[in-house]
């Protein structure tokens, strides 16, 4: 009987030890097919970003041939810190992430719902929400860039149409026009992006559910609070997500539409490294800037990661 038990996991383990060596070939395959990939990935992703951490610790100056880099430590990033342009881009970028992820998510919630609600031409409505989020947002920004024009701008004539304002607005012309009408751009264009997202989290919802709250006499809000919400909150969290990272780096949108400015109203964390790195050719605080927003949206990853996680474990539990 010892004998026996003893011999059993020493067969078993025979038997993995043949397993994995029947597989190798097949797994050296396959890294060998994974490696040009890898090495693709490495060499326009994970290297830029390295360097660009190394040059945020140096100091750059420019040469007859090229550039040349003295190590400064954290000193780009102590200017960084202590410059109030930083802190009022970084002001901006939030607000604006805030309340145009809120709007979106709100809208997307009602047109998904409106649109999960109807029987035919659903997939004519998908379609047809799909296209301002298919537009390039460069092209997306100068056509909104003519709506908002202060002598030929559309806005104005209909608006003028209606006597509604007596003489043009120059809605790009002050700080808080301009980031109004910025944000107005943003949520048209991103807004369908939520829709699909929270539509396909609707069509997972049991017709089972919505039969017996109508049997249990819900009226339409306790229908959607105790049965459609909870059931779609994960695809909502998700949305939220990916629209907070997306509008951290903000740059097409602004930088066509505003160019930062007035001054710097519309000035994202962006566009502030753009103008640091390309125009005042300050290499090294620029790259400051760059890795300082990539840190912050780690972060906002990591909260709202653990938010998403947390929803999906209450779904769960219910």
């Amino acid at each position: 009987m010892t004998s026996q038990t003893e011999a059993t996991p020493t067969s078993g383990s025979m038997a993995r030890t043949v397993r994995r060596s029947l597989q190798a070939p097949e797994r050296r395959a396959g890294y060998g097919m994974l490696t040009p990939g890898l090495l693709v990935i490495g060499a326009v992703t994970i290297f830029p970003i390295l360097y660009s951490v190394w040059m945020s610790l140096n100091h750059i100056s420019l040469t007859e041939n090229g550039f040349a880099m003295s190590f400064s430590g954290l000193q780009n990033y102590s200017l960084v810190v202590h410059s109030g342009n930083f802190w009022h881009s970084v002001w901006f970028t939030f607000y604006f992430a805030v309340v145009t992820v809120f709007l979106e998510l709100l809208f997307g919630m009602l047109i998904a719902l409106a649109i999960n609600g109807i029987d035919r031409l659903k997939n004519l409505s998908v379609v047809v929400m799909l296209i301002p989020w298919s537009l390039i947002t460069v092209i997306s920004a100068q056509m909104w860039g003519y709506i908002y024009n202060g002598v030929y701008g559309v806005l104005n004539y209909l608006l003028q149409s209606l006597h509604l304002i007596g003489a043009p607005i120059t809605w790009l012309g002050s700080a808080t026009s301009a980031v109004i009408a910025m944000m107005v751009a943003d949520i048209w264009k991103t807004t369908p992006f939520v829709v699909i997202i929270i539509l396909a989290g609707l069509q997972m919802v049991p017709k089972e559910l919505y039969e017996s709250a109508y049997l249990d006499g819900a009226n339409a809000w306790n229908t959607f609070w105790n049965v459609t919400f909870p059931m779609v909150r994960g695809s909502i969290a998700l949305a939220g997500l990916f629209r907070i990272l997306q509008a951290f780096g903000m740059f097409d949108l602004p930088y066509v539409l505003t160019q930062g400015g007035p001054g710097t109203a519309t000035q994202s964390l962006a566009v502030l490294g753009a103008r640091v790195m390309f125009q005042n050719l300050d290499f090294g605080p620029g790259s400051a800037v760059a890795v300082s927003t990539v840190i912050l949206v780690l972060a906002l990853s990591l909260v709202f990661l653990s938010a998403f996680r947390n929803l999906v474990r209450e779904g769960e539990s219910e």
